[in-house]
């Protein structure tokens, strides 16, 4: 009688061993996105001379750096200093589709300077027509479209 007993506990504890709840995948999905930082990347854009670095600062800093000088250059050839003279910095909102398209807008500046707005950004979007191929950023695996304002300076020769 002893042994059936013991028995039948361990039959009726072995029992609610298994009598878990399943979480619900709605739930579940909605703690998973609280925890991701929407507002960042898990890789930033890149191009092939910034790729090779593996710190995650150090790359975005090159890429920066390089798409900074780049637009310079391209931008550098034109008449542009010769036509505003006055302006030394553009802001240029560059966006980076997950297709590894690239668009530059000009935007205007908040100091007083007034210029054309429309035909500074002609300028820009015939310079950069042909800019080089940017690898788009990532975010859990998955290519995202990113846009950041960048200032680029104007050299005066």
């Amino acid at each position: 009688m002893r042994k059936l007993s013991v028995l039948l506990t361990l039959l009726l504890v072995s029992c609610q061993l298994f009598d878990k709840k399943v979480p619900n995948e709605t739930e579940l999905l909605q703690q998973e996105l609280q925890k991701i930082n929407w507002s960042e990347v898990d890789e930033y854009p890149s191009v092939c001379e910034c790729d090779t670095m593996q710190n995650k600062e150090a790359q975005k800093q090159c890429f920066f750096k390089y798409l900074s000088n780049e637009i310079q250059q391209k931008i550098s050839v034109d008449s542009l200093q010769m036509l505003y003279p006055n302006i030394d910095t553009i802001q240029v909102k560059v966006t980076v589709f997950p297709n590894k398209k690239t668009v530059f807008e000009t935007q205007k500046s908040t100091d007083s300077l007034s210029y054309d707005i429309t035909e500074i950004d002609s300028i820009i979007q015939h310079n950069l027509a042909n800019f080089p191929p940017i690898e788009p950023a990532s975010k859990r695996g998955v290519k995202v479209k990113t846009q950041f304002i960048l200032p680029v300076i104007i050299k005066k020769k």
